[in-house]
């Protein structure tokens, strides 16, 4: 009996001793992404549009490359020949519709009907791009999910959330965070999503508790005292900063924590104050340099976010098998932005 104990003892301690954390880790840099940006931008303007393609791939590519796991970095695969190719046919779609809907109003809205239940595989076909083009150690990630999954969380399940007051709504995010991870793969190991509907009416109730909480008093010390009126409109400010803050970053935490790919379990310690910080400098140097401190803007919120997240790792990462190779189109992406679809 006493032998049995040890060996289990043991097995366990091996066990624990197996498991390791790794960091998230992002190297990029705000002013050598802003060079990229500004010719970018450049190019785009010059070429009217046509090199937004080639922008958008070397967008994806920088911080792809400059996001490191275990000092490996991720990989963008897609080439701009294949969302140009896509953006096109989207485009000449768009103005068949605008020149239609002027023409014959009628037909417009059998148009828009028809593009308004196309929405959910344009989705679908848009996150399976974005997925496959995405690659860790040579092995891509993939996205593969029903148009009815993609309909309930476009439109039943937000509907839903507005016709019960925001009630419900905690439930339609539920099932939109379900769906993007439920459905995606790391080569053929599928991620899956651990979170509960009382973490997400936790926080929900934690925001109206807040703002009953300091609204309220707020208010009514303004509308009791006229001289303090702008000291109160001052606190509700700093309030509804804090909510934003807070609902941001409970979020966060809340989704990817719940992440889990087989037995590798995501966790991520994001703070307000962290938060406040990044959000605070970011809309400060972008509103005094008139909108060019974006980039940089990107790049500091990028690396904050990656620096609060880490991989909690049984054994090691090396054991996944790279999933057959399947085309995806990138039309469902283009098709996306052009009629502002997405998630």
């Amino acid at each position: 009996m006493e032998n049995t104990v040890g060996i289990e003892s043991a097995q366990s301690t091996e066990a624990n001793n197996s498991r390791k954390t790794v960091d998230f880790e992002f190297k990029g840099d705000g002013l050598e992404y802003f060079k990229i940006w500004i010719v970018n931008v450049m190019l785009t303007i010059v070429t009217l549009g046509i090199y937004s393609a080639w922008a958008k791939v070397r967008n994806n590519q920088y911080f792809h490359s400059n996001t490191y796991l275990e000092n490996i970095n991720f990989r963008y695969l897609a080439e701009p020949l294949q969302i140009l190719k896509g953006r096109i046919i989207a485009i000449i779609a768009f103005i068949v519709y605008s020149v239609t809907a002027s023409l014959d109003p009628t037909l417009a809205v059998a148009m828009a009907v028809t593009l308004l239940l196309a929405m959910p595989y344009f989705i679908n076909q848009s996150l399976a791009f974005n997925f496959r083009m995405s690659a860790y150690r040579n092995i891509q990630f993939r996205f593969s999910a029903t148009y009815l999954q993609a309909f309930m969380v476009l439109f039943v399940w937000p509907i839903i959330g507005v016709l019960s007051i925001g009630l419900l709504y905690p439930l339609a995010l539920k099932k939109m965070h379900e769906y993007i991870v439920g459905n995606a793969k790391y080569g053929t190991a599928p991620f899956s999503f651990k979170a509960e509907l009382k973490d997400y009416y936790i926080i929900l109730l934690t925001i109206l508790g807040i703002g009953l909480m300091m609204g309220l008093p707020a208010w009514g010390i303004g509308a009791l005292v006229p001289d303090l009126a702008f000291m109160s409109i001052a606190i509700v400010a700093v309030m509804y900063f804090g909510i934003i803050i807070y609902s941001m970053v409970a979020m966060y935490n809340l989704f990817y924590c719940s992440i889990a790919l087989q037995e590798h379990q995501l966790k991520a310690h994001i703070t307000m104050a962290g938060m406040a910080k990044v959000i605070f400098l970011n809309a400060f140097f972008t509103l005094i340099t008139l909108g060019l401190y974006i980039p940089a803007a990107k790049v500091r919120m990028t690396r904050y976010i990656c620096s609060c997240i880490e991989l909690d790792v049984a054994g090691s990462l090396d054991g996944f098998s790279a999933a057959e190779r399947t085309k995806v189109s990138a039309l469902g992406e283009e098709f996306g932005e052009v009629f502002d679809f997405g998630l």
